[in-house]
């Protein structure tokens, strides 16, 4: 690279190319002095060039090459030779090495300053590569992970705590003192939270050490510190900031609080329990400032959902919403409600804890230990006028019977229930002791869902899933389907944490009570209320659901089995059923033969 062409202006150079006139240039001079930023920026904004255009030109002008940060695969020991602020600050990033020379990624590849700034600060020469500007301040927020930076403070507290003279008392003292290394060390741990998209939060004492564990995508990812003195420091703050009692460590404890992290208002639900080394920590993340998601938002299918809202706008009749914990049912529900909240109705909820505050909508936070449970919240609720009510959760035959009956009596009742699948549902509320007629009379549909990952756009590739994989996977096709030859799967990149998996999806499976299921119901008949369901011709499982998802391309085989309710589903034909027996035999001998030999 000449160092005639390190020196050329942009607007120079873009008006020697004939891409703008002097008059565009001029008019992009007078907008860059009002708005401060960078000249190319400007121009991109004022329509008067392409962004790809333009570092196409800077790339064959400078002889640099013009890198997708997108697809392209991050060295972390290399990214971590320039510090954060300053990547951020020259909009740069380091992408290779060679013969001790740093390929830099920049958006505006004749900033000289930040070339120089960059040069001093990693101690290399450096080469210029052009990259969008968009992608380089996405792909910062992901490969600059804060782990360095915790281990760093939580050091920093340790020895602070090691201090002879150091009064704990003391931490309580300076309650707004920002510049506390364990207010740093919390700030940085909910700014790699909120940075990983993780939904909750672990802080776990073991004998030796202390484990953070972030649940990224479902999915926990661990950052071990040797110093376990750093976890009575935490816990002690995170009860201050949640109002608990800091000298109670003998029994668990509940809070909230909230925090801005990174422009965000985040509300930190809270839980604490006291183990063998200590007092464990777990924070759930709920994102207040991204506001109230609609059910259009929630990937439910199109048909489902409007069989659902068809259903939560009847004027009396109970809807349940069921799957495990962390299967997504707080969200579809208060989606429900949001589409709901109208001035022409009265919606009460009795929830525990209220996740989101809603306007008005009159919402009780359930507190057993004072004896205000669902039961006694849903009985007072009756007596407030109510059109709609939502229970956060169906727990004892008390709260059943309640519920079931103000369905009857001209009220929408929604509540969640842990079952495996929508089939399961309706019996589980005979076996808690509801009455068979009052679930057929009130019970109008249910909602069975789950999460399951998206595979990593950036690294998805395509792959043969195992013969017995596609034996099972089979028997979940209609008559006349096929599986196609290659699924999807993620092999790992920075973008998704080389997990292969970024971001989650719900699938769903909706069962509508026809008149076959409420005969079947009434009659608490399992088996025949199962073949009533199958016979419905809205009912699809979930692992089919998700099924279409993976031969869509968007998760994999793994994720679906992980949500099949039934691996051992019995297949659609012999010759199917003859098959897999042979896979399995052959892989019983082959076990045997490797035990002989």
């Amino acid at each position: 690279m000449t160092e005639t062409k390190k020196k050329l202006r942009i607007g120079d150079l873009l008006i020697a190319n004939g891409v703008i006139t002097e008059d565009q240039l001029m008019s992009a001079l007078a907008e860059q002095k009002a708005s401060g930023q960078r000249l190319g920026r400007t121009l991109i904004n004022m329509g008067f060039i392409d962004e790809d255009a333009l570092l196409d030109l800077l790339s064959r002008q400078l002889d640099i090459p013009f890198v997708q940060l997108n697809s392209y695969q991050f060295k972390p020991e290399l990214v971590a030779k320039l510090p954060e602020t300053y990547a951020r600050r020259f909009r740069m990033i380091v992408l290779d090495e060679q013969d001790g020379e740093l390929l830099v990624g920049m958006v505006d590849p004749l900033d000289l300053i930040a070339m120089d700034e960059a040069g001093r600060q990693v101690k290399q020469p450096l080469r210029q590569a052009v990259v969008r500007e968009n992608e380089l301040i996405s792909t910062i927020d992901m490969v600059y992970r804060r782990t360095e930076e915790i281990t760093s403070l939580a050091v920093e507290l340790d020895s602070e705590l090691a201090d002879d003279a150091f009064d704990l008392a003391d931490l309580t003292a300076d309650t707004d003192d920002s510049d506390a290394p364990v207010v740093r060390l919390l700030q940085s741990i909910f700014e790699d939270a909120v940075q990983a998209r993780a939904s909750d939060i672990h802080i776990e004492p073991d004998e030796n050490v202390v484990r953070i564990r972030l649940r990224v995508d479902g999915v926990l990812q661990e950052q071990v510190m040797n110093e376990t003195r750093i976890n009575s420091a935490l816990v002690l703050r995170l009860k201050l900031m949640s109002g608990l009692n800091i000298s109670e460590k003998r029994l668990p404890q509940d809070g909230r609080f909230n925090i801005r992290v990174k422009a965000k208002s985040i509300d930190v639900r809270l839980s604490t329990l006291p183990t063998q080394y200590g007092e464990s920590v777990v924070m759930r993340l709920l994102d207040q400032s991204g506001g109230m998601l609609g059910l259009e938002n929630t990937g439910m299918p199109p048909e489902i959902m409007q069989r659902f809202k068809t259903a939560v706008t009847r004027p009396h009749g109970m809807v349940l919403v069921t799957g495990p914990t962390g299967s997504g049912k707080t969200t579809t529900l208060y989606g429900a409600l949001n589409y709901l909240n109208k001035p022409e109705h009265k919606i009460i909820t009795a929830e525990d804890p209220v996740e989101y505050r809603l306007p008005r909508i009159t919402q009780v936070q359930v507190n057993s230990k004072v004896g205000l449970d669902f039961a006694t919240v849903l009985r007072s609720c009756l007596r407030q006028d109510p059109d709609i009510l939502l229970v956060g959760e169906m727990r004892d035959q008390e709260t059943v019977e309640i519920g079931l009956r103000a369905a009857m009596t001209g009220h929408m009742v929604m509540s969640t229930l842990h079952t495996n699948d929508a089939l399961g549902s309706a019996m589980r509320l005979i076996d808690m002791g509801a009455e068979p007629y009052l679930v057929a009379s009130s019970l109008v549909g249910v909602l069975a869902q789950r999460l399951i990952r998206r595979v990593c756009p950036n690294c998805g590739t395509e792959h043969q899933i195992s013969e017995q994989d596609r034996l099972y996977l089979t028997a979940l096709l209609d008559e006349g389907e096929t599986l196609p030859e290659k699924f999807v799967r993620g092999e790992g990149c920075y973008q998704c944490g080389n997990t292969g998996y970024q971001g989650r999806m719900g699938v769903y499976e909706w069962l509508e009570l026809d008149d076959a299921c409420l005969s079947a119901l009434r009659r608490a008949d399992p088996e025949a209320f199962a073949q009533a369901a199958h016979a419905n011709e809205m009912y699809r499982p979930l692992e089919r659901c998700a099924l279409d998802f993976a031969i869509e391309g968007k998760t994999t085989v793994d994720e679906v089995l992980r949500v099949s309710t039934k691996l051992d589903v019995a297949p659609t034909n012999t010759l199917i059923d003859d098959e897999l027996n042979d896979a399995l035999n052959d892989e019983l001998d082959m076990s045997a033969l490797d035990a002989e030999i």
